[in-house]
């Protein structure tokens, strides 16, 4: 009896002293995470870390023409950035805060904006190479954000880009110049009259162009905006120029990432200029509303097929369309920033003392987002004077696709011209679509996508 007795007390010690093992190594467990903490928040509070979102924007904040007219008022001092929306300078955080409250309400209420996070991008003056993009638009801040946004993911760092229709808004234009790194210039009469001593209209390689309406208007205009552009840009040191519509986006396909900066940093140093073939939107639908996030199928430029595919299926990949393209077929151009350069039209660079190096790009591209939207067949009709007919519509529009939508549009009833686009510019062809995906004809872009995927919506 006396061994078990001796058995039984020895378990019983021996549970006991498991059991306070176990509760020892719970209250170590538990205080742990609390010691660190603390740690952490007196380490905090004494100033002894550093928060890396403070250091995204530096100190001075550049400052651009017209922000003296901006509801965000003027100043000399930045709010730091930190993640925001806006990159402002302002007279004090409280007055920001107000003004950035107003500009955003107003904004999404009357334009039905969706807001991105954290616009906190490099911008380190070191980082090279420093690309400028330029362009002139009439668009909405629905359209413009969005392709701002996506071109300073990719590494674009500044934008001049010239105003005028509703773009020039006030509700629009406070917006945009407050946000790093954009530069907008107005359409306004000091502006025409300086460009009308501009020695472009000394030049006969845009002569035909010259006093017509429409699109030859604006082809012009583009031009003399380029012109002003390179001193723009030569004065802020960049190192490449393009010139982008904001129906456009730069896809830097080939590159060692997805990056334009990337993708430039790796050219030749003695290539003077970069052609980007267009691949063109292929829309499946009819009622498209935000193309850029949308619209996934692209035609391919006939510069990146091989020649029987391209020959071979002209006929399906036209549709009985009058080109290829509905639109243009060129492409852009990306030319480094040097002295006597010029404006070879809306699509190329030249110099006046040389002939330009130029390269194309085997993967890269331009993606045209043209005539995505149902109600792009109107809004042509909209802005332009021009009579419906053969014999005038010549003498508006330099493409013969866009002659006959704007003679559809200005002479169908709403749903003639529905039709019309179903047949003409909607894929509705689900066989011929993966006919032409599988040739290459076709392929399926999704980067601006996930890039645009931050929206708030």
């Amino acid at each position: 009896m006396a061994g078990y007795r001796s058995a039984s007390s020895s378990s019983a010690a021996g549970a006991g002293g498991a059991a306070v093992f176990a509760m020892r190594v719970l209250l170590l467990l538990t205080l742990l995470p609390l010691a660190l903490a603390a740690f952490a928040f007196a380490l905090q509070w004494r100033g002894g870390m550093r928060d890396p979102t403070g250091t995204v924007w530096p100190a001075d904040t550049q400052r651009f023409p017209g922000m003296e007219n901006s509801p965000l008022g003027s100043s000399s001092s930045s709010t730091g950035g930190r993640g925001s929306y806006f990159a402002v300078s302002s007279a004090s955080a409280s007055s920001a805060a107000a003004d950035c409250a107003e500009i955003l309400g107003r904004s999404a209420s009357s334009h039905g904006i969706s807001l991105y996070r954290g616009w906190s991008f490099d911008t380190d003056t070191a980082i090279t190479p420093k690309i400028c993009i330029t362009g002139s638009t009439s668009a909405s801040l629905h359209q413009i954000l969005p392709w701002l946004y996506y071109h300073k993911v990719i590494g674009v760092s500044h934008f001049i880009l010239f105003v005028e229709g509703e773009a020039a808004k006030p509700a629009v234009t406070s917006v945009l110049e407050s946000i790093r790194g954009v530069k907008i210039i107005y359409r306004t009469k000091e502006l025409k009259e300086q460009q009308d001593r501009s020695r472009i209209w000394n030049e006969t390689w845009l002569s035909g162009f010259f006093y017509k309406p429409c699109n030859y208007e604006l082809f012009v205009k583009q031009s003399l905006n380029m012109e002003m552009a390179i001193v723009m840009a030569r004065e802020a040191g960049m190192d490449w120029i393009i010139h982008l519509d904001t129906d456009e986006l730069i896809h830097p396909a080939g590159a060692r990432e997805y990056s334009l900066r990337r993708l430039l940093l790796d050219v030749p140093d003695n290539v003077d200029m970069v052609i980007f073939p267009n691949y063109e939107s292929s829309v499946e639908r009819d009622d498209i509303k935000d193309p850029f996030t949308e619209v996934s199928m692209f035609k391919k430029n006939y510069d990146h097929l091989p020649k029987d595919t391209y020959f071979g299926l002209y006929k399906e990949a036209t549709r009985g369309n009058p080109n290829y393209f509905l639109t243009y077929g060129n492409g852009k151009s990306a030319a480094r920033v040097q002295e006597h350069m010029r404006p070879n039209g809306a699509h190329r660079w030249h110099n006046y003392m040389k002939s330009p190096n130029e390269i194309k790009l085997e993967e890269a591209a331009i993606l045209h987002y043209t005539y995505t939207k149902f109600s792009d067949l109107t809004s042509r009709r909209d802005r332009c004077g021009c009579k419906p007919t053969k014999e005038d519509v010549k003498r508006c529009f330099i493409l013969e696709f866009d002659r006959l939508a704007f003679i559809i549009a200005s002479t169908a009833t709403e749903q003639e011209m529905r039709n019309w686009y179903r047949e003409h510019v909607v894929w509705t062809d689900k066989d011929t679509n993966l006919k032409l995906l599988r040739k290459g004809v076709l392929t399926r872009i999704y980067a601006p996508m996930v890039n645009l995927d931050l929206k708030i919506e």
